[in-house]
This record gives C-alpha cells, sequence and structure tokens, in this order.
C-alpha cells in the first residue's frame, strides 16, 4: 500500500471516528436535557450510559474476526451500526430505543477501534507507533471539541433527538467511504487457527502477564475516570447555572485537554518512552483527582481543574493504547479488544457508581473514589510490565 493511500485512509477513519466517538459521549454532558426530554430521572439516563458501556465487551467476540478476515469488515461494520443505531433513536424517540441507539452506537465504537488501532500497528513500525496512535486518537478529544459543542446546537435549536439523525447520517456517508478507500486486496490480516477462534483468543490474553496487567489497568483507569465523567456534566449545570449550549461549549475544555493529551503521546511517546509516560500520566490522574474539589471553587477554577484531569487521562490511555498495539503482535486486533473491554467494563462499573457517589457525597467524594480507583491501576501496570519488552 502507497504512503498517501495510507495516509488517506488513516485520515478519513479518524474523521468517521470522531463522530463515532461523539455518538458514544454526547449523553455524558446533556444527561439532563436527555432525561428532561425521555421524562425519566437524571439516575436512569447515567444507568443507560453504563449499559452502553457494556457493548466494549462485544469486542472480544468481532477482533478476532477481524485478525481472521481481515480489518476492512469489521470498520465497515462498525460504521453501519453508528448509522443504524443513531436513526433508530432519532424515529423512535423513547427510553427502550434511545437506550438501543446508544447501544449499538456503542457497539460500532467497539467493533471499528480494534480494527482501526490493528490496522495501524500492522503497518506502522513500534518506533513510529506513538505519534500513528496519537494522531488517531485526535478523534476522541475531536468529539469534545466539535462534536458535543455541535450537538448542543443542535439540541437547543431543534429539540434533543436532532442529533440521532444528524450522526446516522454520517454513519452511512463514512460507510460509502470505508467501501472506496480501503481496497479488500490490501488486507493482510493476521492469520489464525480456523478452528476455536475465540478459545486460541482467550487464552492467548490470559497466558501472558504483559496483556492481562494491561487489561487490569485499563479496568481500573477508567472506572476512575466514568466515575467523574457521568456527573460532571450535573456538576456544571447545578453549582454554576450552566444552560445547555453553555455546557457543550464548556466541555470544549475537556476537548482541548484531551486534544493536548494526544499530542503529547504523538510526539513525546517514542521519546520518553509508552511504558515510563504511562507510569507519569497515571501518577498525574491520580493527582488531578485528588485536588479537584479543591480547585474547583467557581467556574474558572472549575473548569481549569477538569481541564487537567482530562489531560492527565488521555495522555495516560493513548499513550496505552500505543504499547498494546505491540503486546500480542501475533493477534493485534484480540489484544486491542482485550484491552477496549476492560476499559468498556471499568466504565460499566464507574458509571453505575458514579450518580450514587455524586448523590452521596458531592465533588469531594467523586475525587477520592476516582483518585484511589486509578492509584491502584497504577499498581496492575507495573505488574505487567515487569519484564516485558517489545518484540525486535
Amino acid at each position: 500500500m502507497s504512503t498517501s493511500r495510507l495516509i488517506s485512509i488513516v485520515g478519513f477513519s479518524t474523521l468517521i471516528r470522531l463522530f463515532i466517538n461523539t455518538a458514544r459521549r454526547f449523553a455524558y454532558p446533556f444527561a439532563p436535557a436527555l432525561s428532561r426530554g425521555m421524562g425519566v430521572s437524571l439516575t436512569a439516563v447515567t444507568s443507560m450510559i453504563a449499559v452502553n458501556q457494556i457493548t466494549g465487551l462485544f469486542g472480544l467476540v468481532f477482533a478476532p474476526l477481524g485478525d481472521k478476515w481481515g480489518y476492512r469488515l469489521m470498520m465497515m461494520a462498525g460504521t453501519g451500526a453508528l448509522a443504524v443505531g443513531m436513526f433508530c433513536g432519532g424515529l423512535f424517540p423513547y427510553y427502550g430505543m434511545v437506550l438501543l441507539a446508544l447501544f449499538l452506537a456503542g457497539l460500532g465504537k467497539t467493533v471499528f477501534d480494534p480494527a482501526l488501532q490493528a490496522f495501524v500497528g500492522s503497518r506502522i513500525p513500534y518506533e513510529r507507533r506513538g505519534m500513528a496512535i496519537g494522531i488517531c486518537e485526535t478523534a476522541w478529544a475531536g468529539a469534545s471539541l466539535l462534536g458535543i459543542p455541535l450537538a448542543g446546537i443542535l439540541i437547543a435549536r431543534f429539540g434533543w433527538q436532532f442529533p440521532f439523525f444528524f450522526l446516522g447520517a454520517i454513519g452511512v456517508i463514512g460507510l460509502l467511504g470505508l467501501y472506496v478507500l480501503i481496497p479488500v486486496n490490501e488486507q493482510k490480516s493476521i492469520s489464525t487457527e480456523k478452528t476455536s477462534i475465540y478459545i486460541t483468543a482467550i487464552s492467548q490474553l490470559i497466558r501472558q502477564r504483559s496483556p492481562l496487567g494491561a487489561m487490569g489497568f485499563a479496568f481500573l483507569l477508567n472506572a476512575g475516570n466514568d466515575n467523574l465523567f457521568v456527573v460532571y456534566g450535573a456538576w456544571l449545570e447545578k453549582n454554576f447555572n450552566l444552560g445547555i449550549v453553555a455546557l457543550g461549549i464548556a466541555t470544549t475544555v475537556i476537548g482541548a485537554a484531551e486534544l493536548l493529551g494526544e499530542m503529547i503521546t504523538a510526539f513525546l511517546g517514542d521519546r520518553i518512552g509508552l511504558p515510563r509516560l504511562i507510569t507519569m500520566g497515571t501518577i498525574l490522574s491520580t493527582a488531578c483527582y485528588i485536588a479537584l474539589p479543591a480547585i474547583g471553587i467557581n467556574l474558572p477554577l472549575a473548569l481549569s481543574a477538569l481541564f487537567f484531569v482530562f489531560l492527565a487521562f488521555e495522555l495516560t490511555i493513548v499513550t496505552s493504547i500505543s504499547l498494546c498495539t505491540e503486546l500480542l503482535p501475533e493477534a493485534r486486533a484480540t489484544m486491542m479488544a482485550g484491552f477496549l473491554a476492560s476499559a468498556g467494563l471499568g466504565r460499566v462499573v464507574g458509571a453505575l457508581i458514579g450518580g450514587p457517589i455524586w448523590i452521596s457525597g458531592g465533588i469531594h467524594a467523586t475525587g477520592i473514589v476516582s483518585a484511589v480507583i486509578t492509584g491502584l491501576a497504577l499498581v496492575f501496570l507495573m505488574w505487567g510490565l515487569k519484564g516485558w519488552k517489545p518484540t525486535p
């Protein structure tokens, strides 16, 4: 594959992934608006977000198929799930259908992400992997910088259903674009045994310490972050009286932090060393959670505190993704699915505990719990990477 073709594929895939991430994320800051629109409680919406996170577990079903059949098919399937889900949510604005819509959007991300990451990992040398993955991961920050503020404007002008229609149309465009851009004969998928593909995949993940450590790390790191993420919109709305559009704009602070974190990975990860940068980021994340309640006493300081929380988290998670593309080179998509499934399960736990912790103890309890969980993640990281070295 030519360099120009590879750049075009990665660029377009990153753009589509921005909107997949928007579909996955916009329920967080607009949880109060969704609860009012559907006539349900805020806890019901945060529970819906938690159910959405369960889709990460399905990566272990689809990723081995990507290793066997090629990453193109999985990327198209993920984009198709986005389109179907979003149109369902827009056309049928009821709790059950919106739950299904977010579930399919989450499933689309679960299928799409490991395939894209494995695609990049199979074509970019490890010495440049941090930069390549860091650039791809700007789609996550893009959701906060562009996608969520746009969703806020659409909700304010046309109602809470309209973002579903918009994202569904983007899914259709993405599906057609991937079909045209990625040639079938360019798919050099990693070979796997034709029999017992799932038994083989699971055994590859659990028989080595580094994949196990990475999955434990992903679970705890994401649980700590979602414990805050599911309630930060309610925190800003309650303490500082932010409206829907203002809340969407405020979310750009998080997007800017995430973009900076991704750029740090892209430009420094390969120079500092991916394991070392992950360790630094995890320690910084823990410190930020502890400091958040004390710093966030007015809106400018609260937004500044959120900036550093999400800068540290994004730096850590993106660098972790870069590292994990090399932990199991014989089955990259399977490894990434295991990592993302663990991360998704962690987000389920974080989303489930986030609402009750916020209600019972406010932002102080949220910060303390997130700090403790993130500190435990560092323990798993150090255990998993002990003695590990990249394959020459």
